[in-house]
């Protein structure tokens, strides 16, 4: 009997290392991928350019831009994993539940500690260097503090706005049962990018302290009524807590974009077209018409590099021009598409560990490196290149050292707490899953592509969780 059990235990689960393609190897090329963005990002604000020859610096620096690079991927990985994640639960509420302790406590954390360790003076935190610290707070809680004219309180958050407003609008489209039209969704953006480029307005909503501070109350106000609605587990009011979010966020972004339109819509097409990916190798989609969406969204990322990055406009994407610009977007794609091809294989430890304290890095490693320069006082570029050597890895050791530790002591506890929150609050209020509507795709369960419903969905590798990246602008 002791056998038989043994056996049965076996064939019902399994663990993800026995299991040929199980969830380790599947979702391994994830972490790579992260921890190279992550990696490129940190040498990046570390201006590890002026470290190299001369030559090799300028061509970089002429041909492809890191900081792009990096957000790029990060904005892929995150396009393919978080729709996936949110239609393997089937369950708005859970997911929500699962993003708040993914997300707000460890920002709330490195913040504190990137105000504990910056030396006096230091602008890198301008969370209570505003003048306005209650709006700044409220609108950085929100984290579409870029969208609303509010200085991001690490520079590096910027990114986590146009994470949040992809989160809402990938809520949105579950709701409603519209989720799998990723290709559409994706085509639609970069066509209005091409199109219009420079021609629509940034910041249309936000012109004075007045403006802002209107803004930001107002989208407090709704994005709290937003989320009491998701949260109630309630089917109808679920989703109008879902559309409300996803209508906000088309909002913000189309009106009150603080980057150039080309370079905002570029980003939400880029997002899509991830997912679309994940939708082909699932086969929930055509496979055809995987590639021409993606196809199409790639060249008009390098279309809108040549047609609107330059005269000046490469001064508000931070970037050298347009091969700096094309460079950048094609090599994020390039890495992407290389994960990809190799996603059944076992990645390198280094790599994934460096993704699994990429958010953690990606959180502090401006304030550890301005922290350092004041304490070891380092020249900008040391004049030797034994100087040069030795200070590049006294950085990315500190660097990994404070994010491993933020890592084990703060993100891996708070994502266990949200687990049992989501599951205390599942038993005390049973909901959140959304029944089919009459119209599009099923919403509910079902939709995550694979048959059999909860119990093949137990079966799934549990997708990766993924943070932002950020070049930090």
């Amino acid at each position: 009997m002791k056998t038989i059990r043994q056996l049965s235990a076996r064939k019902a689960g399994g663990s993800a290392q026995a299991r040929p393609g199980g969830a380790a190897a599947r979702l391994g090329w994830l972490d790579a991928l992260r921890g190279v963005a992550a990696l490129v990002v940190a040498l990046h604000h570390f201006d590890v350019l002026k470290l190299l020859p001369d030559r090799l610096a300028a061509f970089i620096w002429w041909h492809g831009d890191l900081g792009l690079y990096g957000v790029m991927l990060f904005f892929l990985v995150s396009g393919y994993i978080i729709p996936a994640s949110l239609e393997r639960r089937g369950n708005v509420r859970a997911f929500w539940i699962g993003r708040i302790f993914r997300l707000w406590p460890p920002v709330i954390i490195g913040i504190a500690v990137a105000l504990a360790i910056i030396p006096k003076g230091d602008g890198s935190v301008a969370l209570f260097a505003t003048g306005h610290n209650y709006v700044a707070v409220a609108a950085n809680a929100t984290m579409l503090q870029d969208f609303m004219g509010v200085w991001n309180g690490l520079g590096v958050m910027w990114t986590l706005s146009y994470e949040m407003a992809f989160y809402y609008m990938v809520t949105a489209l579950f709701a409603v049962g519209q989720h799998r039209r990723s290709g559409p969704v994706a085509v639609a953006f970069a066509a209005v990018a091409l199109i219009f480029g420079t021609s629509i307005a940034s910041h249309t909503m936000t012109v004075d302290a007045a403006s802002t501070h209107n803004l930001v109350w107002g989208v407090v106000l709704i994005v709290l009524f937003a989320f009491g609605c998701v949260l109630s587990g309630r089917a109808n009011l679920t989703r109008i807590g879902a559309i409300t979010l996803g209508v906000l966020a088309f909002v913000l972004m189309y009106n009150n974009s603080r980057a150039p339109m080309f370079e905002t819509l570029m980003i939400f097409a880029t997002m899509f077209a991830g997912t679309v990916v994940y939708r082909a190798e699932r086969g929930q989609i055509d496979r055809l018409q995987a590639v021409l969406c993606c196809g199409f969204v790639i060249a008009a990322g390098v279309a809108i590099g040549f047609f609107y990055n330059h005269s000046g406009m490469e001064n508000n994407t931070w970037t050298a021009g347009p091969r700096a610009w094309v460079g950048s977007y094609l090599g994020a794609w390039i890495t992407f598409g290389i994960g990809f091809a190799l996603r059944k294989r076992r990645f390198p430890k280094p790599l994934t560990w460096l993704g699994g304290i990429s958010f953690s890095l990606y959180l502090l490693h401006v304030p550890v490196l301005h922290t350092l320069h004041d304490l070891l006082n380092v020249p900008k570029v040391p004049p030797t290149t034994g100087g040069k050597v030795l200070w590049t890895v006294e950085y990315l050791a500190v660097i990994m050292v404070v994010s491993w530790l933020m890592y084990k002591l703060v993100e891996l506890p708070v994502q266990k707490l949200g687990r049992k929150v989501g599951k205390w609050v599942d038993r005390r209020w049973p909901g959140g899953d959304l029944p089919p509507l009459a119209f599009g795709a099923p919403a509910g369960p079902a939709a995550t592509g694979v048959p059999g419903g909860a119990q093949a969905r137990a079966e799934e590798p549990v997708p990766v969780e993924v943070g932002a990246g950020s070049s930090g602008r």
